[in-house]
């Protein structure tokens, strides 16, 4: 597969924006401390995944992480999974995190979709609230190791609660409040969390969604729980529920006389336990270390994006989503933490907009869907707002189409830097990214990031050139699980990993890896089309139909079928008053055709009222798909798991109807 090696830049960093980076600013470091000068990022890139140890040990340095002992060595050893980094040192993730506190900047703005206002939390109220409620888990009987469960929504009050958790060394777990209740119980089982905290309800969409009898079902089903704090966020009044020994948050967190002290811990301490979408079986319970997250997050958020102190950053997202925890981060740069309790289209799509002009918002981060959606419609906020201070906009959730990259030039401005990024929750953080250092290309994201040792393999485990292939990391990062919970002999994160190439992590995504060192997506690789031998990735036919203005999403699949057939359908959610007539069919059909090949064409078009997504945005191929193939959507998809999951029953009445034409 041949590629055009010399592409116009889309953006390119101004010298002030180069020498203001705190990448810059390690470069120089880097020279006068450690005598290590690189003509390009590609060649910092390759030292810091060749030598490793001296890269993570330099960051350790650079960062001036506070710690007691000496490390016996970096990396105690480089096997995958089994790495042990800095052996020997304790640390807190949440004194790292006041430590950058400053008066002269506010630590937290928050709306709310009910408000409409924006509330201001200084450093010394934050550190006062967190102070409070660590006091109170401790007068509990909760230390170090013990969970705490959340069942909140990006308030807040989630993040007192996390960071009181970090300081005293409890672990963190937190589902967002539109999880029903099989799902919490499905992951909250796992960790025995001795503490619940959660919300009487929460408002979406315009709505109120009262949500204390979940609170009552998870208190009367998981029996590790002592104690439930109520925060009433729907109702002011004091609410009741049975069973269990309960107080309310204002009280367990407002000690005026409380003092935030921190426990340091090792290195692999766990800080917080994340949850892999479960929409297909139980959901993995991976562990993340305090020091793990401490230094990735330290390194991302740093040198990919571009976060300086007093800038404010905001990402949109639930708690129940990896990037909830990547944005709480952005304080440890003394940063100002924006929060948005709502949903991101009510009103409408410019809410999320006019919350960047009034927070003043140096950078936007939000799903790829979002900004496809603002593009579909037309939407150009920058004529409505004032978007001058927004430095950057970051996308991740699923590949950002070309498309979307011209759409963000108009519709927010012409100097605003688009860092596409893609990773995980299994890392909590990305792989791939931003470079304030490099340009952007159009479709394509920039770089590796630092200490990541990526690469594309084929079937056999040869790395690729310019070629699609499994996206794999063949080097440890800190920021790995240590573990998942309910895995005494680790045969589950072998599994989930490690099956394919042994000692090499498959993260399960489609990469190609441009001789530039950019990267571009094509969707994951479980949900790969191979059509007569030929793999297709869907982020190819979701890039295309995005194009086309009559089509407002897209969902494909290819089933394999007896004798050696193949039945590819395509399902199109169509924008309002259009309809699937034969011009629309044969628009989708040459613009497949001609941007990709005939393998790419569906051999069947199908209009439906919405396709099935997981509740942190994802779209949902492989169930469609395995209810196409026969299985009831109980057994296909979990259901607690999902947004929209009556969205599953069309595909049911579809298979049927295929089975009764012969078409399966």
């Amino acid at each position: 597969m041949k590629h055009d090696l010399q592409p116009v830049p889309y953006w390119t960093p101004s010298e002030a924006f180069l020498t203001g980076a705190p990448i810059h600013d390690y470069l120089t470091w880097l020279k006068q401390h450690r005598g290590l000068e690189f003509e390009d990022y590609e060649a910092l890139w390759r030292w810091s995944v060749r030598d490793i140890e001296a890269f993570w040990g330099s960051l350790w340095e650079y960062f001036g992480i506070l710690a007691d002992g000496q490390y016996e060595a970096v990396l105690a050893s480089r096997t995958m999974p089994g790495a042990k980094w800095f052996p020997g040192t304790s640390l807190n993730y949440a004194e790292h995190i006041f430590r950058a506190a400053s008066p002269q900047r506010p630590a937290l703005l928050f709306r709310s979709e009910r408000s409409g206002e924006i509330r201001v939390f200084s450093w010394e109220e934050l550190r006062q609230k967190t102070a409070a409620f660590a006091a109170w888990l401790k007068q509990q009987g909760v230390g170090p190791g013990d969970r705490v469960g959340g069942y909140l929504p990006a308030i807040p009050e989630a993040t007192i609660a996390f960071l009181a958790c970090s300081s005293i060394g409890a672990v963190w777990s937190c589902c967002s409040p539109d999880f029903g209740a099989n799902s919490v119980m499905d992951r909250f089982q796992q960790i025995a969390p001795r503490i619940l905290i959660a919300v009487d309800g929460y408002t979406y969409g315009g709505k109120p969604f009262h949500r204390l009898d979940v609170v009552q079902e998870l208190c009367a089903s998981l029996s590790s729980l002592e104690h439930l704090v109520l925060v009433p966020n729907l109702d002011k009044r004091a609410a009741v529920v049975t069973g269990i020994p309960q107080v309310l948050w204002e009280k367990a967190s407002s000690d005026p006389l409380a003092v935030l002290n921190f426990q340091r811990l090792p290195f692999d301490h766990p800080l917080l336990v994340l949850y892999s979408s479960g929409t297909t079986g139980p959901p993995k319970a991976m562990v993340h270390g305090q020091g793990g997250i401490l230094l990735e997050h330290l390194k991302y958020l740093a040198f990919h994006n571009n976060v300086r102190a007093g800038e404010r950053f905001f990402w949109y997202s639930t708690t129940g989503w990896m990037m909830w925890n990547f944005a709480q981060s952005s304080l440890l740069l003394g940063a100002t933490l924006v929060l948005y309790d709502g949903s991101p289209s009510w009103p409408d799509l410019s809410v999320l907009w006019e919350l960047a002009d009034s927070a003043g918002i140096h950078h936007f981060g939000t799903s790829a869907s979002f900004l496809v959606a603002g593009m579909k419609m037309g939407l150009e906020p920058c004529k409505r707002f004032d978007l001058s201070s927004i430095r950057s906009v970051g996308s991740t959730g699923s590949p950002l189409p070309p498309e979307a990259f011209d759409y963000v030039q108009k519709a927010i401005g012409r100097e605003v830097w688009l860092c596409s990024m893609s990773g995980g929750t299994d890392v909590c953080t990305a792989f791939v990214g931003g470079c304030p250092l490099l340009p952007v290309y159009r479709g394509e994201i920039q770089c590796r990031a630092l200490g990541c040792a990526l690469d594309a393999f084929d079937e056999h485990g040869n790395p690729l050139e310019d070629e699609v292939g499994e996206m794999v990391v063949v080097q440890p990062m800190p920021s790995m699980p240590t573990g998942f919970c309910n895995d005494p002999d680790g045969s589950r994160y072998r599994e989930s990993y490690f099956d394919m190439y042994p000692g090499v992590w498959r993260h399960g995504d489609w990469v190609r890896i441009t001789p530039r060192g950019t990267l571009v997506i094509y969707g994951r690789s479980d949900a790969t089309l191979n059509r007569q031998g030929v793999r297709i990735g869907t982020a190819e036919i979701y890039r295309t139909l995005d194009r086309i203005p009559d089509i407002s999403d897209s969902l494909v699949v290819n089933l394999e079928l007896s004798q050696g057939r193949f039945f590819m359908p395509l399902f199109i959610v169509l924008c309002p008053g259009v309809s699937l007539d034969e011009r629309l069919r044969q628009t989708i059909v040459r613009a497949l055709r001609t941007e990709h090949s005939p393998r790419h064409v569906p051999d069947a078009i199908v209009a439906v009222p919405e396709l099935p997504y997981t509740i942190s945005g994802k779209k949902m191929e492989m169930p469609v798909k395995k209810i196409l193939m026969g299985k009831a959507p109980e057994s296909a998809a979990n259901i607690d798991s999902m947004r929209n999951p009556d969205s599953l029953y069309f595909f049911v009445d579809y298979r049927r109807s295929m089975q009764a034409n012969g078409a399966l």
